[in-house]
């Protein structure tokens, strides 16, 4: 288990007590390194200025009691973003239709990359649509992905689910 696996499942039910989900937790190393932890309602809203501040006091208490890091860092908690982090395998299926960047641990069809409309999942594989053709990509070896920013992201989600 990573730190960051340790992390989420310590921080995962106080997150979720004040009305939230984790959407991804990231270690960023460094000479003061930076723990980023993005959250969101179960709806898929972004939480407010003052959302992000109670989910850092709360979890901040939890990681102090159990210390998964060692030495100091700094604590942030916001909002994915618009073109927000694709993580689990729900995120996939959930923004089936919608453009993403896909960056793969290792080299598949001689490709790293992968750009392209998202179809859903499949077993453990995530489905897009890259130049035109199908693609099925382990999730296991998905290093980074992410939604892109185009119109229909921005469209009200009515326009998202008739698109």
């Amino acid at each position: 288990m990573t730190v960051n696996d340790r992390i989420e499942q310590l921080i995962a039910p106080t997150v979720s007590s004040l009305g939230f989900v984790v959407v991804r937790v990231e270690l960023f190393g460094g000479h003061r390194p930076r723990l980023q932890i993005m959250v969101e309602r179960p709806d898929g809203a972004g939480p407010t200025v003052e959302d992000c501040a109670s989910v850092s006091r709360a979890v901040s208490a939890v990681l102090d009691v159990d210390d998964p890091v060692r030495g100091g860092y700094v604590l942030e908690v916001s909002s994915p973003g618009i073109d927000r982090p694709l993580v689990k395998l729900e995120d996939f299926e959930r923004f089936a239709g919608l453009d993403a960047k896909v960056e793969m641990a290792y080299v598949m069809d001689g490709r790293r990359r992968f750009r392209g409309r998202l179809l859903g999942v499949a077993g453990d594989k995530i489905r897009m649509t890259v130049d035109g053709l199908p693609v099925e990509l382990p999730h296991a070896d998905i290093q980074r992905a992410k939604l892109i920013m185009t119109d229909a992201l921005l469209a009200p989600k009515e326009e998202q689910k008739t698109s």
